[in-house]
């Protein structure tokens, strides 16, 4: 691991977000952490949803077949087991630490289903927009084990799991060359434990914490507390973001989360998220005719 530079302007906190609970599928039950409101304030995520219970009442029915178009769909899974299909053929096993990177591109018609009757699911699904240019790309899959997602410790004792993008030195399962996601997932332990990450200027940044609790430190010796199941929006000025664990022991886990604004008009329909209206017409009627997979 690379050492960096300590950052010399942590950007602040902008505000701090509750999720809003919903159904979606055939009635999981989740946390819609990042909704429609904030898609352009943070360019180019368009969503995230957090599902996690020990109820099977609450996942069992799963995701069955469903559209998507124009986007790209990346499913984290913390614990359980989904099984996934699509009108293409392809197949796979989400499970324990694996993550699932989509591109929806043209389209396709996909279920993603609990392969479990009981204990614990819980996981996350994050909306990447596509430039304008690559809407209409081939779709594309990328099943991703828990062993294959590089990861490193700090000296301070935080372990980073690099989803997408790089961090200290260790580049990610995933890059983006429009998008440029950065995509952590950061264990603290307990204590005060420090963590730095470096964000280019002008992309966007938000950490959701999950566990416990984490302090997030601006330049001017501002702390902002953003306990579990909160979002912290961070300001657009600032060269990164310094996070720390709540001093105590309770261990703590949070997403860190960035990315490269498109600047393109966003039309959304449900599962298809286009450029413009007419294209939007056109998703809708192509699913309707089966021409979408």
């Amino acid at each position: 691991m690379n050492a960096t530079t300590p950052l010399a302007q942590p950007r602040p906190v902008e505000r701090i977000v509750a999720g809003q609970p919903t159904s979606d599928g055939a009635g999981v039950k989740l946390t819609r952490v990042l909704t429609q409101d904030l898609q352009r304030r943070l360019d180019p995520f368009l969503m995230l949803d957090n599902f996690a219970s020990d109820d099977p009442d609450d996942y069992g029915a799963g995701f069955p077949n469903h559209p998507h178009r124009g986007f790209e769909t990346v499913t984290y899974m913390i614990a359980g087991r989904m099984r996934h299909r699509d009108s293409a053929g392809h197949e796979g096993l989400l499970q324990n630490g694996g993550v699932q990177w989509m591109t929806a591109g043209r389209g396709l018609v996909h279920s993603e289903m609990p392969e479990q009757e009981h204990g614990r699911m819980e996981g996350f699904q994050l909306w990447l927009n596509l430039p304008g240019r690559d809407k209409m790309r081939e779709p594309w899959y990328r099943d991703i084990q828990n062993q294959e997602i590089p990861e490193f410790t700090t000296p301070e004792g935080v372990t980073a799991r690099v989803i997408a993008g790089q961090s200290h030195g260790v580049a990610g399962a995933v890059q983006r060359e429009h998008t440029e996601p950065l995509y952590l997932d950061l264990h603290f332990p307990a204590g005060a434990a420090l963590f730095e990450q470096p964000l280019p200027a002008g992309h966007n940044a938000f950490v959701y914490v999950y566990r416990g609790a984490v302090e997030l430190l601006d330049a001017q010796g501002g702390v902002s507390v953003v306990p579990a199941q909160r979002m912290a929006l961070l300001a657009g000025e600032g060269d990164g973001a310094r996070l720390r664990s709540v001093a105590g022991d309770t261990p703590a886990r949070a997403l860190l989360i960035a990315g490269r604004p498109l600047r393109e008009p966003i039309a959304q329909y449900g599962p298809f998220v286009m450029n413009t209206r007419e294209q939007l017409i056109q998703a809708v009627e192509d699913f309707q005719n089966g021409r979408l997979a």
